[in-house]
Order: C-alpha cells, then structure tokens, then sequence
C-alpha cells in the first residue's frame, strides 16, 4: 500500500459517522480509499447505507490533515498496522462486516497462529472476582494461550496481569484513535466515531 493510499483511508477512518463496514463496501465500490475521497457527492449516495447523514463531514479538510498527523505518529513509534486487505491481518476478523478496517500494534503479535482467549468485564470486580479470574489463567497457562483484554480498570487490567504472572502473551485492545485531537469539537467526534 502507498503511503498516499495509506493517508486516504486513516482520513476516512476519522471521518464522523462513517464506521468501518461503510469504509470497506466505499472501497470495494470505487476500487481504493484514495478514489473513494475523490468521489462527488452524487456518486456517494448512490451507494447503499451511504445517505446524508454519513456524508456531512466528508470534505472537511481537517481530518485529511489528521491522518497526516497520525501517520507521523506511526513513523515516530515505529508502530506497525495491517489492513483488512492485508495477508498478515487476522484470518478471522476477515469474516467481521465491521471488523477495523486497520490493525495497530506495536510488539510481536501473531493473531493468526496462537490460541486466543478474550477475558473482558466489570470495571468494578470484586475481590471474588479476582481470585476467579486469577486461578482461571493460572489453571490455562499449560495450554499457553493469548489474553485478550480491553486493558481497562477490573477485569480486563486482571486478566493482564495475571497473563504476565504466568509467563503468557498478552495482548491489549484500545479502542480509541492513535493520537488525540487537539480540537475538543474533534475528539468529541472522534470518540463517538471510535469509541
């Protein structure tokens, strides 16, 4: 993937309103994310699930000045990504409509090979809960499988921790942009976006 392509589908995934699953059938429509961003507004809505409402922040060149912004993020802390389109991106994300249209990470992380189990829940845990799901992972460990959390307070920070005490590899969701927009009216948007 180009760098110029790259840049065109970080804009639209900063977009408002327009969430992955639009993004990707936008795509497979008009052939990359670059034609996509090029496209009149006619065109556009002739798309099935693409009306109005999607569209009303489309041609703000602020978000294109963003993903700018973010792709030297990436270069800065050596983050590596995967595109839905990608061979190394997760077999069975793949299958996911709205799975992410873009995988970050940073670390050696092999979501294609390795047994995976996903341990998230309450931010509140009790201490009950705790020792659960302490002695779970621990009594789990032996088939040495991946945590999944969503790196939140409660359950998921746990799950992690207990993943570490046992000599597992752990990997932590966040579920948010890479980097935080400066204007609040922005990350406002981004968050309901992303969030």
């Amino acid at each position: 993937m180009t760098e110029n392509e790259f840049v065109s589908l970080l804009t639209l995934q900063h977009i408002p309103h327009l969430g992955d699953g639009s993004i990707k059938k936008l795509i497979q429509h008009f052939g990359s994310a670059t034609a996509v961003l090029q496209q009149k507004k006619e065109h556009l809505l002739k798309i099935e699930g693409i009306g109005e409402h999607k569209l009303q922040s489309f041609w703000d060149e602020k978000y294109a000045a963003f993903a700018k912004a973010e792709l030297e993020h990436i270069k800065t802390y050596n983050i590596t990504y995967s595109c839905y389109t990608d061979d190394d991106y997760p077999q069975r994300l793949k299958h996911c409509i709205d799975g992410p249209v873009i995988l970050f990470q940073r670390g050696n992380i092999q979501l294609n090979q390795r047994k995976i189990i996903s341990i998230v829940g309450t931010r509140k845990i009790t201490s009950y809960g705790t020792t659960f799901v302490e002695k779970f992972i621990e009594e789990i460990a032996p088939f040495n499988p991946v945590i999944v959390s969503g790196f939140a307070y409660g359950v998921d920070i746990t799950a992690h921790k207990a993943a570490l005490a046992n000599n597992l590899q752990t990997i932590d969701c966040v579920a948010h942009l890479l980097l935080i927009p400066k204007n609040a009216e922005q990350s406002r948007q981004a968050r309901v976006y992303r969030g």
